[in-house]
């Protein structure tokens, strides 16, 4: 747990997982790109969850409609069931093992990727398949990485 939150480390983290996120990528590595903003959601809801809540996410999820263009809503509610479900198991992952924090991300960030996968297909999208699911496996690869980077950062400038 962190006794001081950086808010700088905060907004860095939060500008830059939103530029990754529509940032171009090879065609053929699109869809095994992590899912960056739910990965700060996940951390800071994780980390500090009395600073950073279901509302917080929700507007980062709004945000990042904005700017992929997408229909108004969609990742905010991905973003805010994110929150409220780390929120909910958050005292129970402190002591998780990082192998076992990577399943959760996993199976969060999978719900995520569900979650605005169904609604896209309720709004016509003709994807099929699990493809949607990729992003969330390889959030889950990055998040040893992801978390340690953060942990020292926010820690040096906390």
């Amino acid at each position: 747990m962190l006794s001081v939150i950086s808010y700088p480390v905060f907004i860095l983290s939060v500008v830059v997982a939103l530029v990754f996120s529509i940032s171009l990528f090879p065609v053929g590595w699109f869809e095994f790109r992590p899912e960056w903003l739910g990965l700060v959601v996940f951390y800071w809801t994780f980390r500090a969850p009395a600073q950073f809540g279901i509302l917080l996410a929700w507007c980062l999820g709004l945000l990042l409609d904005v700017l992929e263009a997408t229909h108004l809503g969609v990742n905010a509610m991905a973003m805010a069931l994110i929150a409220f479900l780390v929120l909910t198991i958050h005292q129970r992952l402190r002591m998780y093992p990082m192998p076992q924090q990577c399943l959760m991300v996993f199976l969060l960030l999978g719900i995520n990727q569900m979650l605005v996968h169904f609604v896209k297909q309720l709004l016509g999208a003709d994807d099929a398949g699990f493809s949607y699911l990729w992003p969330a496996l390889t959030s889950a690869l990055v998040w040893p990485v992801f978390c340690i980077l953060l942990d020292n950062i926010n820690r040096k400038l906390g």
